[in-house]
C-alpha cells in the first residue's frame, strides 16, 4: 500500500489505484499523512480541513469510515482498523503500514546528504536523483487553501531545495562544471534568495574557467539580496567572492563547513545568562525539548508569574541549533505594526521589514526563535508565526503566552504551579539571598509549606514572599496574605513582576468587557465550580467567555473531573474580590439554595454517596452563601439553607458550625413562619444529639413537633416526634416507647419507605433501651430490610450497628463481630463520618471480646482520631454504650500495650482501616 502527496494526491492498494473521493475526504487523509505518524485530534482535523465552517464530528467520522473501506478492502465489517486507527480523541495513520512518498523522499534526501558530507559524492548522486524523481508536482497542492497544508508545503519545499542543491554539489564534486552552469542559472532564477544556489553557480563558472562570469554572478546575488531583503550577502558568498578575486585554486566549500565558520566568527544567539538557578522544575526543560523535537511551534501557557519565561530560557539554552536560539521580548511592545521590525532587530536582520521577507532570509537555517510574552499581541503574533513557519523550513518557535496562539500543529505546554516541596525549595533559595545565614527550623519550614499552598504554588508569589524575609518573619508574611497585594511587592525582576497586583492587572486589562464581567462574577465562588454553576451566577450562557478565561490562564481546569470543574487561583480570586457585586452574590446564594434543594432528598437513597461527595465539594460555597445572607440580615435564607443541609451536616459531624448557623438564623428571624423553623429546629436537635446535649436536643425536638403541627407538615412532625422520644429516653423520661410508637405509626401512614425505615431504626433503639430485646431485634431487622430495598445506606448501617450492640449485650460475640465487619464495609463507601466513627468504636469492643484486643485498641485510636478531625466524640453521643465498650478493650490489655496500639490506630487512614476490615473478614471466612 502506498500514498503519494508529492503532487496530486494518490493511493494504490494491491497494485490498483484507490478512489479517495472528493476534496474534503482526501484532505482528511492528507492531514493524517502530514502528521507523520502522530495522532491528530478530531478538532484539529476539522479546523485544518474546514476552517471556521467545520461540521459536526459525525461528518468526519463518516469520511474516516469511507477511507478505511477504500484503503483496507479486505477488513471485516466490524474488524479493527489497521491503517487509520482511533487514538485518544482523534486518529492516527500507521506509517509503518503504508509507504508515503514524502517520507521516502525525506529518508533518501537525508541519506544522500550524509554520503555527500562523508566525501562519497559518487554514491550520493544516485540516491539524491532517486529522491527528487519522486516529485510529481506541488506537494499537497490541491489543499493550498487549507490551514494544515502550508507548513508541510514549506517543510517539503525546503527539503526539496536542499536536496536539489546537494545534487548540484555532488555533480560539481564529480566534474563537468561547464555542463552544470545552465541548470544552475535556471535554479537561481527560480530561487533567487537561496545564497547556496548562487555559491554553486559561481563555483561552477569559476571552475569552468569563467572568472569574470563568476564575479558577475556574485554581484548579481548581492544586488538581489539588497533589493529584495535589504541585507548583505552571508559569510559563504563573501568568502567565495574573496576566493575568486584571489584566484585561489580551490573554491566553494560545503555548507556544513560554512555554517561552522559562521558560528565561530560571529554572534549566533542572544539569550541572557541566567542570574538565578532553575529551582523546582528540573524535569520540565526536557519535556519541553521533547515537544520541540516533534513540533515546530510550542507555546508555554499559564498565569502571570508561573515561570513561563524562566522555563523557556532554560530549555533554549540547552538547544544545539546551528543558528540561535534567539530571544524576542514582546512585553514592552505596544504597537502591533512594529512586530516584524522587532523580530528582525532581535535577529540582526534589519532590512527584513515583513514576516514574509524575514522567513525568506531564514530559509532552511536551523533556528529556534523564543517569543516571550505574546498574550497582548496574540492575533498579530499568530499571523507572523504562521508566515515564518511556512517560509522557513528550519525554524522552530518557542512562545510564552497566557493563552495559546491557536495555530495548526501547535503543541501547548501548560506550566503548572509548583508542588509544595518544590515551592519550599524555591522559597528557601530566594530567602537565602534576602537574608544570608538564615536556616529555618522545623516550625518555620512547615509555615513556609503552608505559605506555598496558600500562594497556589505560584513561583512569582513565592519569590516575592521570600524577598520579604529581610523585614518580616515567615509567620508575619503568612498572616499578611489576607492583603497579599500589599505584602507581595518590591521584588526583583521586570517592572510588571515587581508586585503581584501589577502582574494580575496586566492579564485583567487584556480581557474584553464581557470576559472581564464573567471573571468578576466568578470571583464569588470560594472553591471549584462547573459550567452550570458559572451560568447560574452569571445569569446567561458563558461558554465562550469561560473558554477564553481558561485559554488566557485566568481560570484553571481541574483535570479528571466530570463534569469538568474550574477554579480561580487564590491570587486571582483575591484580585476579583473587589469587583464582586451584590448581583453576583445574590445569584450565588440562589444557586447554592437550588443545589441544596436538589441534593437533600438524594441523601436518603441509593445516590447518597455521590451526593455527599458533591455537597462536600460545595461546602465552601455553603459557607459563603450563609455568611453573605447573615451579613445582609437575611435570617430566613439561612434557616431555609440550614434545614436543607442538616442531614449532610449530621452525617459529616459538622456540629458546632451547623449549630452556629442555625442559632444565628433563629436570632435574626424571630418572626419566621413554621415552614422555616420546623426543619431548622429538627436539624438543631439532631446536631445537639451529636454534641451530647440531650436536654436541649429534647426541647428543640419538642419545638419542632409544635412547628410542624402548626404547618400541617406530617413528614417533619413524624421525624420530630421520634427524636423527641429518643432524647426524652436519654434524659430519663418514662413514656418514650409510647411516643416512639406514635411516631412510627405516623411515619408508616405516609407511605415513604425512607421515613418508615428511619422510624423503625429509632424505635428499635428505644426498644433496646427498654429491655425488649426480641422486639428490638425484629424491629431493627425490618428497618434494615426496608433500608436495603430503598438504598438508604445510613439507616441500614445504623440498624446493623444496633443489632451488633444487642449481640454484644447477649454475649453472641462472634455474631456481633461478623455483623460489625459487614456493617462497616457497607457504611464506608457512603462518605458519612459520624456513623462510621461510632461503628468503628463499637467494632473495637467486638474484636476485644473475640480474642483480638490489640486490634480493638487500634480501632479505638482510629475512632478517636477521625472523630477529632470534625470535633465529634462517640462517647458524648452514645454515653450509655461507648464508655463501656472502651473499657472492655482497655481492660483486656496492659496499659502500655493498649497505648501502643491506640497510638498506631490514630495514624490510620480510612482506606487503611477498610483494608484491615476486609482482611479480617477474609480470615473469618476461611
Amino acid at each position: 500500500m502506498s500514498i503519494g502527496v508529492l503532487g496530486p494526491m494518490a493511493a494504490t492498494v494491491g497494485g490498483g489505484r484507490a478512489a479517495l473521493g472528493g476534496l474534503r475526504q482526501r484532505a482528511v487523509l492528507a492531514v493524517l499523512v502530514a502528521a507523520r505518524g502522530r495522532a491528530v485530534s478530531e478538532d484539529v482535523i476539522l479546523a485544518g480541513v474546514w476552517g471556521q465552517d467545520a461540521p459536526a464530528a459525525g461528518t468526519l467520522r463518516s469520511y474516516v469510515s469511507v477511507l478505511r473501506r477504500v484503503l483496507e478492502p479486505g477488513r471485516a465489517a466490524n474488524g479493527p482498523a489497521r491503517l487509520i486507527v482511533r487514538e485518544a480523541d482523534g486518529y492516527r495513520l500507521r506509517t509503518d503500514a503504508v509507504e508515503i512518498d514524502a517520507e521516502v523522499f525525506g529518508e533518501l534526501a537525508g541519506r544522500g546528504e550524509g554520503l555527500l558530507r562523508d566525501g562519497r559524492a559518487a554514491e550520493a548522486l544516485p540516491v539524491l536523483e532517486e529522491a527528487l524523481a519522486l516529485w510529481r508536482g506541488e506537494p499537497y497542492g490541491e489543499f493550498g487553501g487549507m490551514f494544515f497544508a502550508a507548513p508541510e508545503q514549506a517543510r517539503l519545499g525546503g527539503l526539496r531545495l536542499a536536496a536539489a542543491e546537494h545534487l548540484f554539489e555532488a555533480r560539481l564534486a564529480l566534474g563537468g562544471h561547464a555542463a552544470l552552469v545552465g541548470d544552475l542559472e535556471k535554479h537561481t532564477l527560480q530561487h533567487p534568495l537561496s545564497e547556496r544556489g548562487w555559491e554553486l553557480l559561481a563555483t561552477a563558472l569559476y571552475r569552468g574557467g569563467r572568472q569574470g562570469d563568476a564575479l558577475a554572478a556574485l554581484r548579481k546575488a548581492r544586488r538581489v539580496l539588497a533589493e529584495e531583503l535589504g541585507i548583505d550577502p552571508g559569510p559563504g558568498l563573501r568568502r567565495l567572492e574573496a576566493s575568486v578575486f584571489a584566484q585561489e585554486e580551490h573554491v566553494g566549500g560545503a555548507p556544513a563547513e560554512q555554517a561552522a565558520e559562521v558560528r565561530a566568527g560571529g554572534r549566533s544567539r542572544n539569550l541572557p545568562h541566567a542570574l538565578t538557578g532553575l529551582v523546582g522544575r528540573t524535569a520540565e526543560p526536557a519535556e519541553v525539548e521533547a515537544l520541540l523535537a516533534a513540533h515546530r511551534l510550542v507555546t508555554l501557557t499559564g498565569p502571570g508569574g508561573i515561570g513561563k519565561t524562566t522555563l523557556a530560557l532554560e530549555t533554549a539554552r540547552a538547544r544545539p541549533d546551528a543558528d540561535g536560539p534567539w530571544l524576542v521580548e514582546l512585553a514592552e511592545l505596544e504597537d502591533p505594526a512594529l512586530l516584524a521590525a522587532t523580530l528582525a532587530g532581535a535577529l540582526g536582520i534589519a532590512g527584513a521589514t515583513t514576516a514574509e521577507r524575514l522567513g525568506d532570509v531564514l530559509g532552511d537555517r536551523e533556528v529556534l526563535l523564543v517569543l516571550d510574552n505574546c498574550e497582548h499581541l496574540v492575533d498579530v503574533v499568530r499571523g507572523a508565526v504562521r508566515t515564518l513557519l511556512a517560509r522557513a523550513g528550519g525554524l522552530r518557535v518557542l512562545a510564552t503566552s497566557r493563552e495559546s496562539l491557536n495555530l495548526p500543529g501547535e503543541a501547548v505546554y501548560e506550566v503548572r504551579p509548583l508542588p509544595v516541596e518544590q515551592g519550599l525549595e524555591l522559597f528557601l533559595s530566594r530567602a537565602a539571598a534576602a537574608l544570608p545565614g538564615w536556616t529555618p527550623d522545623a516550625g518555620e519550614a512547615e509555615a513556609v509549606r503552608g505559605l506555598c499552598r496558600e500562594l497556589d504554588g505560584l513561583p512569582l508569589a513565592i519569590e516575592l514572599a521570600a524577598a520579604q524575609c529581610r523585614m518580616l518573619s515567615v509567620e508575619q508574611i503568612a498572616a499578611g496574605l489576607d492583603d497579599r497585594f500589599a505584602v507581595l511587592r518590591d521584588g526583583p525582576g521586570p517592572d510588571r513582576h515587581q508586585t503581584l497586583r501589577r502582574t494580575v492587572q496586566w492579564s485583567h486589562d487584556l480581557l474584553s468587557p464581557a470576559e472581564r464581567d464573567v471573571l468578576h462574577r466568578l470571583g464569588v465562588f470560594a472553591s471549584g465550580f462547573d459550567l452550570d454553576a458559572a451560568v447560574a451566577v452569571c445569569g446567561r450562557p458563558v461558554f465562550a467567555e469561560l473558554s477564553a478565561l481558561v485559554r488566557k490562564s485566568l481560570v484553571s481546569v481541574e483535570a479528571g473531573t466530570s463534569p469538568r470543574r474550574y477554579r480561580l487561583l487564590e491570587t486571582i480570586k483575591e484580585f476579583t474580590r473587589a469587583h464582586v457585586g451584590p448581583d453576583a452574590q445574590a445569584a450565588h446564594r440562589a444557586w447554592v439554595l437550588a443545589e441544596a434543594e436538589a441534593a437533600a432528598p438524594l441523601l436518603r437513597g441509593p445516590r447518597s454517596a455521590a451526593t455527599v461527595r458533591r455537597l462536600t465539594a460545595q461546602q465552601p460555597e455553603h459557607r459563603v452563601a450563609l455568611t453573605s445572607s447573615l451579613l445582609l440580615g437575611d435570617g430566613e435564607y439561612t434557616l431555609r439553607l440550614a434545614g436543607l443541609l442538616a442531614w449532610y451536616w449530621y452525617g459529616q459531624g459538622i456540629v458546632a458550625e451547623g449549630l452556629g448557623w442555625i442559632s444565628a438564623a433563629i436570632e435574626l428571624s424571630p418572626a419566621a413562619g413554621p415552614e422555616l423553623t420546623a426543619p431548622a429546629l429538627l436539624a438543631k436537635c439532631r446536631l445537639l444529639y451529636l454534641a451530647g446535649d440531650f436536654p436541649t436536643a429534647r426541647d428543640s425536638a419538642g419545638d419542632a413537633v409544635q412547628a410542624a403541627r402548626e404547618l400541617g407538615d406530617a413528614e417533619t412532625e413524624a421525624q420530630a416526634v421520634l427524636h423527641r422520644a429518643l432524647f426524652g429516653a436519654l434524659c430519663g423520661e418514662a413514656n418514650f416507647l409510647e411516643l416512639a410508637r406514635a411516631g412510627l405509626d405516623q411515619a408508616r401512614s405516609l407511605g415513604m419507605a425512607w421515613l418508615e425505615c428511619e422510624a423503625l431504626m429509632i424505635t428499635g433503639m428505644l426498644l433496646r433501651f427498654a429491655g425488649l430485646i426480641d422486639e428490638a431485634r425484629r424491629t431493627l431487622a425490618e428497618s434494615a430490610a426496608i433500608a436495603e430495598r430503598c438504598g438508604y445506606v445510613f439507616i441500614l448501617s445504623s440498624s446493623l450497628w444496633l443489632v451488633m450492640k444487642i449481640d454484644l449485650d447477649l454475649g453472641a460475640y462472634d455474631r456481633a463481630l461478623a455483623g460489625g465487619l459487614d456493617m462497616l464495609l457497607r457504611l464506608d463507601g457512603n462518605g458519612d463520618v459520624t456513623s462510621w466513627v461510632v461503628a468503628v468504636h463499637s467494632l473495637a469492643a467486638a474484636l476485644a471480646r473475640t480474642g483480638s484486643p490489640a486490634e480493638g485498641a487500634m480501632l479505638l485510636g482510629a475512632a478517636a482520631h477521625h472523630g477529632s478531625l470534625v470535633g465529634f466524640s462517640p462517647v458524648e453521643m452514645d454515653p450509655l454504650d461507648a464508655p463501656r465498650q472502651a473499657r472492655l478493650v482497655r481492660d483486656a490489655l496492659p496499659p502500655e500495650v493498649f497505648d501502643t496500639w491506640f497510638a498506631k490506630g490514630c495514624s490510620l487512614t480510612r482506606p487503611q482501616i477498610r483494608a484491615l476490615v476486609e482482611s479480617w473478614q477474609r480470615t473469618r471466612a476461611t
